[in-house]
């Protein structure tokens, strides 16, 4: 199916009746800061350092430079799709659009699921600071969970409030993440190293792991949750002006400045740290902020916490808007309930909000169970990396089989786009199958099988159920296809 924007194709849009349109206010800027949160250098490396060094007992960066780089792959596929095909929804309209309605209904389903755990997990781990912040730290079960709540509380309504109030404080998010994270890199990096650069390969399968391969595999498996969320600037493309030009260069610029950000945060903390100060990290435990107070002195904690939970709310909040688009195209097309499609009088999703906003804080409840934490951590990575998989080959099959002509798109690869769309799909497949794969020595030497499987079980039941509904479902309304208003100036 070859995507045109023709005349005749105008004509026809102009004449559909759409459930809901949202309103195009975003510039380049505020799609890449949105980008920018929702990958987030601090949520990102600040949720995974513990259990990777725990696990692995060092040497894992170059794991996370290996990732980084096949992630901008697949960033690369996204961004080709959204110069051709701007539409809220990213990857799942793609899906539908060049797979039909099927494929969409799937990716929808895995779309949808994984973002929700991935909010889930960051609301936790929001909570966790959140608490730290307040004076609360320590505590388990119960209390993380509230305090996750009030997170998810705090994200929903910055995400109900006026767009440029959200325009704003995600941009305050996003200068809080570059001031949190990459300032005090640079202070720990040429003031306070304790070790020489050798110290970023030393130590591998000296944790848990059984073994230097073991280790590295489970360091690529962790480190694939630090380069998510840059396909959130695809599901708001069409809500940001000059979609086919200014999307795809915030899907590149946001994983390229956060990539590079990680990379030097962990080279900097790693270089920084005790060894000792990993040796009892949990899902709720905090082993950053000790670095930073043995470094600076104990006047920097406060500061150093308010800028962490500044950030974290940034990416909350940027992850409620790009996982409720997603929810809000299903429903416009028939695949969600239709109330989920209605928008306000300036053109916001707030039923999608609030029903996204429903499922990540229900799903809270996991953390009420220190050890299923991980789990949710590894089923909204091992999702997503579904989709990657899923969108990369929906592409694939149909740039090979003539359906998906890239050239008409804005992104231009020629001959370079084949060999990148497919290294882009066999790294993701390969990448779920590492995530998904069952690892006791990362979760617990006694967690019960269906913990060690939970990756492939919830996503097996989600396409189950999925299938069924497939099958004796009722039929889906036929494709919304809205087109971007190139000529349309920016709404400030």
């Amino acid at each position: 199916m070859r995507m045109t924007d023709g005349p005749d194709t105008r004509a026809s849009v102009a004449a559909t009746s759409v459930p809901g349109t949202l309103h195009r206010s975003l510039s380049l800027w505020n799609s890449l800061t949105i980008g920018f949160a929702t990958v987030s250098p601090v949520a990102g490396l600040y949720a995974i350092i513990g259990i990777q060094t725990v696990v692995t007992g060092g040497g894992w960066f170059p794991a996370l430079a290996l990732c980084l780089v096949m992630q901008l792959l697949v960033a690369t596929v996204y961004a080709e799709l959204s110069s051709q095909i701007p539409i809220a929804g990213g990857a799942y309209k793609w899906a539908r659009q060049l797979g039909g309605a099927t494929a969409g209904t799937y990716a929808g389903a895995i779309y949808v699921s994984s973002t929700i755990a991935m909010l889930t997990t960051t609301a936790y781990t929001g909570g966790v600071w959140l608490a730290i912040f307040f004076g609360s730290g320590g505590g388990t079960g119960v209390s993380l969970v509230i305090w996750g709540a009030v997170f998810m509380l705090v994200c929903t309504l910055l995400n109900l409030v006026h767009v440029s109030v959200f325009k704003y404080l995600i941009s305050l998010g996003v200068y809080a993440e570059i001031l949190g994270s990459f300032g005090v890199a640079l202070l720990l990096f040429f003031f306070f190293r304790q070790h020489g650069l050798s110290e970023l390969f030393a130590h591998l399968g000296t944790g848990t792991a059984p073994g230097q391969t073991a280790a590295f595999l489970a360091a690529l498996a962790i480190a694939g949750w630090a380069f998510i969320g840059f396909d959130a600037c695809s599901t708001i493309a069409e809500e940001t002006n000059e979609p086919k030009r200014m999307v795809p260069r915030a899907i590149f610029l946001s994983l390229g400045m956060v990539g590079s950000v990680v990379l030097f945060n962990s080279a900097a903390l790693t270089l920084s740290f005790n060894p000792d100060t990993l040796r009892h990290t949990s899902a709720a435990s905090d082993p950053v902020t000790p670095v930073i107070v043995d470094n600076f002195g104990a006047w920097a904690e406060t500061p150093f916490l308010a800028i962490v939970m500044i950030a974290f709310l940034a990416c909350g909040s940027s992850m409620v808007q790009y996982t409720s688009r997603i929810v809000f195209s299903m429903a416009r097309e028939g695949s969600m309930p239709a109330v989920l499609s209605r928008v306000t009088a300036a053109g916001a999703p707030h039923n999608a909000v609030l029903f996204t906003v429903l499922l990540a804080t229900l799903g809270l409840l996991f953390g009420l169970n220190d050890e299923a934490v991980a789990t949710v951590l590894a089923f909204g990575t091992g999702g997503l990396y579904a989709m990657f998989a899923m969108t990369t080959g929906v592409g694939l099959y149909t740039r090979l089989t003539g359906r998906w002509d890239p050239s008409l798109g804005e992104l231009k690869l020629g001959a370079w786009g084949l060999l990148i769309n497919t290294a882009a799909f066999l790294w993701s497949v390969f990448e779920f199958v590492n995530i998904a794969w069952p690892r006791p020595y990362a979760v617990s030497p006694d967690a019960p099988w269906w913990q060690l499987w939970a990756v492939p079980l919830v996503l097996g039941s989600i396409l189950g159920m999925t299938t069924l509904y497939v099958l004796f479902g009722k039929p889906t309304r036929g494709d919304v296809v809205v087109h971007p208003r190139e000529s349309e100036p920016s709404q400030k």
